[in-house]
């Protein structure tokens, strides 16, 4: 199909989508699809060689968080309607909360202009957006949301989402100091409630919990399309009190919180999968807030990382990764096994 049938057949899968949203209310599946159609149907030609990619690119499956170009197309190379589109769509992968942290991280671009001496390096329109594939009712696309300190990665199969990591969220400084924004802290709830569950332990409880007297200066898992999970360490839940096991839960609620409720249920069941007693949580570096920390938590099947080594303390990094479902992987090779049977059933 050339560019301009491509870009016909966008259209006319916006309208018909737009045509029938009445019908019933949608899951995040199919807000996600309508949205992507539709941001996608209002791009040029030339914006739509940047923002419609294969879902096999290898885009798909890189992350990362440093200031930089990366594929996509970027929000300083829209019109404001595009702009509106694109928050439309990130409307649809995230709550009303999680809608807000990415905007404020994004404006704290706005604050380390006016504080640094390259602060010509900070730009908000320099995130992007990338739609992997053709958005459908049934087969794999995806779409990511990427810039300095944000990298949202969405993977679906159908009406269904697959998966919604690896999931990046940054913020320096993590409470702004002077100007207009004074006070902001963008991922106020990640940051409070890790220090919330440390100061709840015991004596005993805290010398198994800190693993290190020294943050580890950035997440531990890296960028790379798949992470190994790092060896078990830090306090057990099992060990933990009942009322401590309801803040390392608030915990989680902080990162959970900023997904639609169908996506953050989702991502509960993953991660709580064999009971909470599953899950560790480890500390290093400073007790004393104001200095450099880590924390993690680990299941079975995912890892959550903060680090907040840089400025004092004062530059949060935090991850969210699934050891064999980040891009969708366990859910696609599924797919794909089921699709081959359903085949080979025809013959």
């Amino acid at each position: 199909m050339n560019r301009a049938n491509r870009m016909c057949a966008l259209l006319a899968c916006a309208a018909m989508a737009l045509a029938h949203a009445h019908e019933r209310a949608p899951a995040s599946a199919d807000r996600m699809r309508l949205a992507a159609l539709t941001f996608l149907a209002s791009l040029t030609p030339a914006q739509t060689r940047d923002a419609a990619l294969a879902f096999d690119d290898p885009a798909r499956t890189s992350m990362r968080y440093t200031p930089g170009s990366r594929a996509g197309l970027t929000l300083k190379d829209m019109d404001l309607p595009q702009r509106d589109k694109v928050q439309a769509l990130l409307g649809q992968g995230l709550s009303v909360a999680g809608h807000r942290k990415v905007v404020n991280i994004i404006e704290l671009e706005n604050v380390l202009r006016e504080v640094e001496m390259t602060g010509f390096m900070r730009d908000p329109g320099k995130y992007t957006v990338a739609v992997f594939g053709t958005p459908s009712k049934d087969a794999p696309w995806g779409w990511r949301f990427e810039g300095h300190h944000l990298s949202l990665n969405f993977t679906l199969i159908g009406n269904t989402v697959a998966v919604d990591t690896p999931v990046f969220m940054g913020a320096n400084p993590a409470q702004v100091q002077a100007g207009p924004k004074k006070g902001l802290r963008a991922l106020k709830e990640e940051e409070d409630r890790g220090w919330a569950l440390l100061a709840s332990l015991d004596a005993a409880q805290k010398r198994i919990a800190v693993i290190s007297d020294r943050s580890y200066g950035d997440i531990t898992s890296g960028t790379g399309a798949e992470v190994a999970p790092p060896e078990s360490a830090g306090l057990a839940a099992g060990a933990m009190r009942p009322e401590q096991q309801k803040l390392l839960e608030r915990l989680l609620d902080a990162w959970l919180d900023s997904m639609p409720s169908d996506l953050a249920q989702a991502r509960r069941s993953r991660a709580l999968e064999g009971g909470i007693d599953k899950l560790r949580f480890a500390w290093a570096g400073s007790t004393v807030r104001g200095k450099p920390f880590y924390f993690r938590v680990q299941g079975p099947g995912f890892l959550l990382e903060l680090d907040a080594s840089q400025d004092g303390g004062n530059h949060l990094h935090t991850v969210w990764r699934d050891f064999d479902g980040d891009y969708g992987r366990d859910l696609l090779k599924e797919h794909y096994q089921s699709a081959s049977g359903t085949a080979h059933s025809h013959k």
